[in-house]
């Protein structure tokens, strides 16, 4: 859905892991290998992101540091992270934490479900549309 979506958008997708990835050729696609390590790739992600950048990820800290920056941030299952919800994103999360390192179980994450990929593809494409809108605008409006 990504590369779909980059191709017909022109925008560049960067993967970041600690690991090689196997992606679709093309010149739009990269993926960039940092070294093993807890928060390597999120370090390498934080110190590269540029403004209107869209990061999609499950990792609310990382998140936080990329909507701070001016990013925009998508989970896997269609939520966008705001500056407006960041917050309770954070403290819902350290909550978690607490509970599960007191030896409470929490389960995991509900499964991906089609109306989770359906609010992805939404979120996804109309960040893609006004971004590229602000794009052009500041070049001249093409």
């Amino acid at each position: 859905m990504v590369f779909k979506a980059a191709i017909r958008t022109n925008w560049q997708v960067k993967l970041v892991a600690n690991s090689y990835m196997v992606i679709p050729a093309h010149p739009l696609f990269s993926v960039t290998v940092v070294k093993s390590g807890p928060d390597e790739a999120d370090r390498h992600i934080e110190e590269n992101l540029s403004e209107g950048d869209i990061l999609i990820t499950a990792d609310i800290p990382l998140a936080a540091k990329v909507v701070a920056k001016g990013g925009c941030v998508i989970n896997p299952v269609g939520v966008e992270y705001t500056a407006k919800n960041m917050g309770e994103r954070l403290a819902g999360r350290n909550l978690m934490a607490s509970l599960r390192s007191a030896g409470m179980e929490t389960g995991g994450p509900a499964a991906l479900s089609r109306k989770n990929t359906q609010d992805f593809a939404n979120i996804l494409d109309r960040l893609l549309t006004r971004l590229t809108k602000e794009n052009d605008m500041r070049e001249g409006g093409k």
